[in-house]
């Protein structure tokens, strides 16, 4: 065939480079053409032949061969080699980066079958479970669990996602986790009910004394589920002073019960998180503490003490008390959603019992949801009762003594209860009893001569001085001052309200550490005299003359509350008209600007305060007379009671002529 010749020219001598180059490459990826193909394609000199010669050696069907010999033009062919030369070599790149792609992925898959084996052997030589093992183990606990439907689903759901996961992955011990914890909750799981009431009744009365309210309440929803065979659990909520039982009574009626016993204490908690638990997703993530304690327990109907539920915080992590309405509502907590589990679990055959110091610090939705139960603090026959049976027991045998090392009398502890303690519960008593028991266990383990009969002459040694004394309340009044009763952090309290005058410009001064509502129940006190000046014998512009000074003593303790407003009427009625208030009068109410007294709460704590203040007689608004009638009469013997409607009954009956 001839060929036309074609001047040598720059466009194709570069054509012809171009070729020299794109051959070399091609050749070095190609894993078909021999490398020594690369020196000859350096070595040809000739145009024509270095054509020929690349088109043989690329793998190229022999009609494309054929289509390439029948150019005749020398530049036209070399154009065309090039171009097919560079498809080739595109393709060859392409096919070589598939097949690194996928020997890397095989080596890899080859190196974790590689470590699994290894790991799979090092766990059999130190004793623990392969992750196959685990997952049979976890896969054959669930056969043995009554899981609801929807936990079954659930755990089919993760238990195939932990069988795909890699066990060095992250991934893994979130997943098996979640596992475990669904495996351990008592779905279903619930002990069963002592229904023996008479059995009940004499356990609760072992244990605590008096609390006739709660004790009856517990028998009742006893006596109904004895009857109906199933009830929704109550939700109670034991309101009262401090060291008066009511976390330890939770106890007793799971005793009663027959059930398991779990306390959580809300004390300050402001995490939502804490209730509803997190997200399982974040790291560290744990279910709510509702949600332990069944777990811990293994049933879901065990009595549950909420401790300190008036205490709970909120800030911009959530707020715990609005957590608990699904928690503590009859009606929800059969649903009841943790964040965790992501599912329901029912919660309504928890007897939960929350405790509180305060029933106005308590969330009103939440305070809703619970039935309320007063417990009351306790009076001195009440204190005496307790130490005997219960408090001077439980110190001997915690203090390593005999019951014959040790003689408490009634004459001892009555002195501790009037002397050394001031509060409505007995707590601090418990720790005076304490403090003689550790005197006693000093003396024996010492050697020194025992003297087992604790006199209430020895108190003073080994207690040092008394801390109160009631007969500060009983020194000779002068006009001005009046004693009130209020409730406080302890129970019932005495306080007294002193008041001054001097000549001025009608000011009113207020010092104490007195809250707001405290300082208006002054200024309406004021405010009461002044309108009725005439009636009291009073001169209007002698009374915008004076500065009068009121104050409360123990300055550095807060004072607020409505119950003071009758006694600071009084005192300021004695101070302005010269006339002393009775003495061994005490009194509390609120006052209104009509001169009307309004009924408060607190009655039996402030009650029992004044009686061991010995207080002889008390003012009170005639509403709050069904509070006395429910004080058993024992207790209050000796104090005479006034019930009032008007603030005119107040001073005719306080002061004296």
């Amino acid at each position: 065939m001839l060929y036309d010749i074609v001047p040598i020219s720059n466009e194709f001598n570069a054509t012809i480079d171009a070729i020299r180059d794109a051959a070399k490459n091609f050749i070095q990826n190609s894993n078909h053409i021999p490398h020594e193909a690369e020196m000859m394609i350096q070595n040809i000199t000739k145009p024509n032949f270095l054509l020929h010669f690349v088109a043989s050696n690329l793998p190229l069907a022999n009609e494309n061969r054929r289509e390439i010999l029948e150019i005749d033009r020398l530049d036209e062919r070399a154009e065309r080699v090039l171009r097919t030369l560079n498809k080739e070599a595109n393709f060859q790149e392409l096919k070589n980066k598939i097949q690194n792609k996928t020997k890397i992925e095989l080596d890899k898959q080859q190196k974790d079958y590689f470590l699994n084996q290894q790991l799979k052997n090092i766990h059999e030589e130190l004793g623990a479970e392969s992750p196959d093992k685990e997952i049979k183990r976890l896969i054959d606990k669930a056969a043995t669990v009554k899981l609801s439907q929807q936990a079954r689903e659930s755990f089919d759901k993760e238990i195939s996602k932990l069988k795909r996961t890699n066990p060095a992955s992250p991934d893994h011990s979130v997943v098996y986790n979640y596992i475990e914890t669904l495996l351990d909750l008592p779905w279903e799981v619930y002990s069963e009910d002592h229904l023996d009431l008479i059995e009940a009744k004499k356990i609760l009365n072992e244990d605590h004394y008096n609390m006739t309210k709660i004790k009856d309440r517990i028998l009742e929803y006893l006596a109904v589920m004895k009857l109906k065979g199933n009830l929704k659990s109550p939700i109670l909520c034991l309101v009262g002073p401090p060291g008066v039982g009511k976390t330890s009574l939770g106890k007793s009626v799971a005793r009663a019960l027959g059930r398991k016993y779990v306390r959580m204490s809300l004390g300050g908690l402001h995490d939502e998180s804490e209730i509803r638990g997190h997200r399982k997703t974040y790291i560290g993530a744990m279910p709510g503490r509702l949600i332990q304690n069944l777990r811990k327990v293994k049933t879901a109907n065990p009595v549950f003490i909420l401790d300190e539920i008036d205490k709970l915080g909120s800030d911009h992590r959530g707020d715990p008390s609005s957590a608990l309405l699904e928690v503590l509502d009859p009606e929800q907590n059969s649903t009841f959603y943790d964040n965790y589990l992501e599912l329901e679990f029912d919660l309504s055959k928890v007897l939960f019992i929350a405790t509180a110091n305060y029933l106005q610090n308590i969330q009103p939705a939440l305070r809703d949801r619970m039935e309320i139960i007063q417990v009351d603090g306790y009076s001195v026959e009440e204190k005496l009762q307790i130490a005997q049976k219960y408090l001077v027991p439980k110190q001997i045998k915690e203090h390593g003594l005999k019951a014959s090392q040790v003689k408490i009398g009634s004459d001892t502890i009555t002195k501790l209860i009037e002397e050394y303690t001031g509060e409505s519960g007995v707590r601090e008593l418990e720790r005076k009893i304490a403090a003689l028991m550790r005197r006693q266990a000093m003396d024996i383990a010492m050697d020194e001569k025992l003297n087992k009969d604790i006199k209430p002459d020895r108190l003073h040694k080994i207690l040092g001085a008394p801390r109160y004394d009631k007969t500060m309340y009983l020194e000779e009044k002068i006009p001005g001052v009046a004693v009130g009763l209020a409730y406080t952090s302890i129970g019932g309290d005495i306080l007294f309200i002193e008041t001054n005058k001097s000549k001025g410009k009608g000011g009113l001064t207020l010092t104490g550490n007195l809250g707001d509502v405290m300082k208006e129940s002054a200024t309406t006190a004021l405010s009461y005299i002044k309108a009725n000046a005439e009636k009291l014998k009073l001169k209007l512009e002698d009374l915008d003359q004076l500065n009068i000074h009121v104050h409360v003593p123990e300055g550095a303790t807060p004072k607020d509350g409505p119950s003071a407003g009758v006694t600071l009427l009084t005192a300021l009625t004695s101070l302005l008209t010269n006339r002393c208030v009775k003495p061994h009068l005490a009194m509390t109410g609120e006052i209104t600007l009509r001169g009307k007294v309004l009924p408060v709460g607190g009655i039996k704590e402030k009650l029992l305060a004044a009686k061991r203040a010995g207080i002889k007689e008390i003012i009170l608004c005639s509403k709050n007379r069904k509070d006395v009638e429910e004080i058993e009469s024992d207790f209050l013997k000796g104090v005479k009671f006034h019930y009032v409607d008007t603030m005119d009954e107040v001073l005719k009956k306080a002061l004296v002529k």
